[in-house]
Order: structure tokens, then sequence, then C-alpha cells
């Protein structure tokens, strides 16, 4: 669905995206993540044709981009830098201009169109207010809206639940998950590490420009060899154990171990308490600051 093979981009001296090679599967939920300033929207950007590469290829749906741009983009919804629209005229208005400039469908079918796309983000109940009047999370309803009208192949999306309370996140994450199984496939650019551990099924991570990490998210977060556990006789497992364990803070222990139901059953065996014991695996957190640098730019938080 997208592949990028060397794809740069540079602004004077400031190297924004480094010879990244994206690989997106046809029924990805692609969670593209990095820190702030390290060339996810720049990236975005060039996929759309919204901006030319300085160097490399880039191939959305079998088209190359930016020489056939135009015969890919009917076929993509996208969200890119928040959600643009008339401010003086209602969302529906709104939706039915960009509708007739021909990212939708046919005449005759816009009304149900323009009404499905706002149920669809949850916006089918709102008024004729302006939406210089919306809130940002109304807002950004409405974008996803417009993405939608065409009933795309691809999705892409940049920071799509921004602006949004916990509620209306999950109801986003709920409709990408429910189009994903309908066939589309979603590239997701976003710095809400929680929200892409649960809604993504593949990960692109980058950093300075440069693609540092792209993997499933269940090779990522397979066991770690290690094994957690919770006793009150912590002391007399790490003297059991002679080596194995590799962590111990009180009554909790980080013990090298491939099984953490055979360690259980040797545990109780030797008449231990165990309050608790479960595989060790990784979060998308810990996995993404691994390969990415440690300034000052937060990754994960509630800020951009």
């Amino acid at each position: 669905m997208i592949v990028t093979r060397g794809l740069t981009k540079r602004y004077g001296r400031v190297l924004a995206v480094d010879g990244v090679d994206l690989d997106v599967r046809e029924g990805d939920r692609y969670g593209f993540l990095g820190p702030n300033g390290s060339g996810k929207t720049t990236l975005v950007r060039l996929l759309l044709g919204l901006v030319y590469a300085s160097s490399g290829e880039i191939e959305v749906l079998g088209e190359r981009v930016p020489a056939r741009t135009a015969a890919v983009l009917p076929r993509i919804g996208s969200l890119v830098e928040g959600p643009a629209a008339y401010p003086h005229l209602s969302g529906r208005r709104n939706l039915a201009l960009l509708d007739a400039a021909g990212r939708g469908g046919p005449r005759r079918t816009r009304k149900r169109r323009i009404e499905e796309a706002l149920g669809q983000v949850g916006l089918d109940g709102v008024d004729r207010r302006p939406v210089r009047a919306y809130s940002l999370g109304m807002r950004q309803r409405l974008g996803l809206a417009a993405a939608l009208l065409r009933k795309p192949e691809l999705l892409i999306l940049d920071e799509p639940t921004n602006g949004l309370d916990p509620r209306g996140i999950r109801e986003i994450r709920d409709l990408l998950t429910g189009l994903n199984e309908a066939g589309t496939t979603v590239f997701l650019s976003s710095h809400l590490l929680s929200e892409v551990e649960q809604l993504c099924t593949r990960v692109g991570v980058v950093d300075r420009g440069r693609l540092v990490l792209q993997d499933d998210i269940a090779n990522l977060r397979a066991p770690t060899g290690r094994v957690l556990v919770r006793s009150p006789d912590a002391a007399r497992i790490v003297a059991l154990l002679d080596g194995q364990v590799v962590e111990h803070d009180g009554e909790d222990l980080v013990v090298r171990h491939a099984d953490a139901a055979a360690l259980n059953a040797r545990l109780v065996g030797e008449g231990l308490r165990v309050a608790a014991i479960a595989e060790q695996r990784l979060s998308l957190e810990e996995v993404v600051l691994n390969v990415t640098g440690h300034g000052s730019d937060r990754i994960g938080g509630p800020t951009r």
C-alpha cells in the first residue's frame, strides 16, 4: 500500500527525512511514531504529494508519487496537520463543498454520504452552527468525516485524536478498527503511544529523520526470556535460583527463565509462596524509548 525507498527531504541544511524505507502492507493498522520534530508530518506530506522529495522513491497504492498523485488521491482519505474548513459555514455545508469538488461520489447520493460520514465520527446530531463555533474535538471529527466521504482504500491520518477527550479517543479507535476490518488500510501518525499500542498491528519509529524501527507490535512485545515474580519469600527464591535472579527489589524479582508456568511449579514445589508471576514483555513505550534519542521532547504524553 505504501512503499518508500531511500526517501529523503532537505530544507536547506536541515535533513528532515533521511533515507526512509517504509513498508505498509494491505490491511495494516500502521502506527508511525517518533519524538516531536523527528520528521513524521514531513513524511506524511511527502506521501500525499504535498511536498516533493529531495531524493528517493514513493509508491502509494501501486502508483508513483508525485507523478501519479492525481490518480491516487481519490482512493485515499487523509487528515494532515489539523482539519481545514470554511469557518463561517456549517459542518454539513463544508462536507457538501468538498464532495462537489470531486472528493466524494455521485451527486444524487451526496446527502446520504455526508450523513453517513458524520454519523461515523459522532457528529450526526450537529446543528447548523458555523465551524468557527466548534470545539477542537468537533473540528477533528469533521476532518475525519471529510476523509471518509470517498470510502477510501487507504487512510493517512496525522494526529487524528488531537483535541478529543478519552471517550472520543476510544470512539475513534473503535471506528478505525472497524474500517480496517472492513478492508481499509490505516496509516496513523501519532504521539500517543498508548493509543497506538491498542489500535495498531504494525509500527514504524523515526528519530531525527531516520527510520530506526519497523515491525509488527506482536514481535516487539514478545516475551523477553525473563519472568516477573512477586513473593514474600523473595530472599529464599534468590538463594534457590542462584544467579538466575537479575533484579531484586523487596518482594519483586526479575528471573531469567523462559517459562513462567514451569518456574511457578518449581517455586511452589519448594514450598515458596508466589503472590504473582508473569512473563516479562516490554511496553511499546519502552521499545520506542530504547531506539530513539532521550532529549527533552516527550513521547507518549499529552503534548505534541
